[in-house]
């Protein structure tokens, strides 16, 4: 009971600390906003107070800092997180395509973990998983309050492993459960075909580093065979590099376009416009899109959209 309380106060205060404002990188200790930054002692006196007196041995100052930076982020919104190093590998792996789990691409929506889409022959997609499904526990654990490089970490694994997750799908009177076996998740994120001999039919599974390169191969591909219109389906991306969404807009879009812009506090605003080096593509276009539809698909949609160059469907 007592070890019990001793770990609420010391909760307590890791909560203080990530609502004091602390920044880990380039510190201007004499002001931020015009207010003096000497509120950063307050971090070194609780990390010196944690680990002199805490209950449990603190064998890691990193485990106690992450901690604190993970607070500090996930207050902001649900779509900012800290990311340690492994979590950095971990998004180098999802970006070359291929890796050892179940095939779901998760997010938080409503503060709730949820798939954003399952990818087409996969574990996760042979089972059923769909977009929108909440996942309430992972291996039995709750979910609550579990960022998403947590979540990532344990649905990776080595292929023939296990792992249980339990859904809660809006026509379910009560979560269910679903055991499914990893596999190694090989991503090609282009599929092509004709469609009544003169429709060309793109799909785009997810922004890759080499998604670009698979698409200038399947456009060549469909201009050969001679097709007079395209459909773009992006329906169950997830999204991905937002320099490639810029290189998928490349073959469609005339060279000087705005795709996208990002501009922070500071009113600094950096424009990414398409550019020349790449053969434009006139077809007239279709792009599908659905609730599974993120990211840098809304980009690369949203663009050709405001362009004209294709209809969303």
């Amino acid at each position: 009971m007592f070890k019990q309380k001793r770990v609420a106060i010391w909760t307590a205060i890791l909560i203080i600390i990530a609502f004091s404002a602390i920044l880990i990188g380039r510190l201007n200790v004499s002001s931020i906003a015009g207010e003096p930054y000497e509120k950063i002692k307050i971090f070194a006196e609780v990390l010196t107070l944690i680990k002199k007196n805490y209950v449990d041995e603190i064998k890691d100052d990193k485990d106690l800092v992450y901690g604190a930076i993970k607070g500090m982020i996930n207050s902001l919104d649900p779509h900012s997180s800290f990311m340690p190093p492994e979590a950095f590998k971990e998004m180098q792996v999802d970006t070359k395509g291929e890796f050892g789990g179940l095939g779901i691409q998760i997010g938080v929506k409503d503060n709730l973990l949820t798939v954003i889409a399952p990818i087409e022959d996969t574990p996760a997609y042979k089972a059923g998983i769909k977009a929108g499904d909440k996942i309430i526990k992972i291996n039995g654990e709750s979910t609550r309050n579990m960022s998403i490089n947590d979540a990532v970490t344990k649905l990776r694994g080595h292929k023939g492993t296990s792992v249980t997750i339990t859904i809660m799908r809006e026509e379910f009177e009560e979560p269910r459960d679903f055991t499914m076996v990893r596999d190694i998740i090989k991503i090609h994120s282009v599929k092509s075909k004709v469609i009544d001999e003169k429709i060309g039919y793109i799909k785009l599974t997810q922004f890759q580093e080499k998604t670009d390169e698979e698409l200038e191969k399947a456009l060549e591909s469909l201009n050969k065979e001679k097709i007079n219109s395209l459909i773009l389906d992006l329906r169950n991306n997830p999204g991905g590099l937002l320099n490639t969404a810029i290189e998928v807009t490349n073959h469609f879009l005339p060279t000087g376009k705005l795709v996208v812009y990002i501009k922070g506090r500071n009113e600094e605003r950096i424009d990414y416009n398409t550019t020349d080096g790449k053969q434009k593509y006139e077809y007239p276009m279709i792009v599908l899109v659905n609730e599974g539809s993120a990211s840098a698909s809304e980009i690369v949609a949203g663009a050709l959209q405001d362009w004209q160059k294709a209809v969303i469907l």
